[in-house]
């Protein structure tokens, strides 16, 4: 099991910036990848950005140049941060941390929403 802990949503003018961070704990040992998705109203869950536990990072075509991921781990959790730049509209949407075991298996927060509005 993964207990999955978010924070870093919120209100933000179109510009602007914020940093999502997502703190992973239980059986960190098999974590393959942790990331974020977002859903906004009326629209599917997206891929926003992933970061494998060789640093690999992928990102959306719609936040790339403007979205960086990175992990920290230690002995009792792993966490991941999101921070996003020059935040537009179109950013606006709940916001969900990903976690993927080598096994397949997905946990998912509980969602955090990011608004982007003047």
């Amino acid at each position: 099991q993964v207990q999955l802990v978010e924070s870093g949503g919120g209100l933000v003018q179109p510009g602007g910036s914020l940093r999502l961070s997502c703190a992973a704990s239980g059986s960190i040992f098999r974590i393959r990848a942790m990331g974020w998705y977002r859903q906004a109203p009326g629209q599917q869950r997206e891929l926003v950005a992933s970061i494998t536990n060789g640093d690999t990072a992928t990102y959306a075509d719609s936040v790339k140049g403007r979205s960086t991921i990175a992990s920290a781990r230690d002995a009792a959790k792993n966490t991941v941060y999101l921070q996003m730049d020059n935040l537009k509209p179109e950013d606006t949407a709940v916001y969900y941390c990903n976690v993927r075991q080598f096994t397949g298996r997905d946990y998912w927060g509980q969602g955090t929403q990011v608004t982007v509005s003047s």
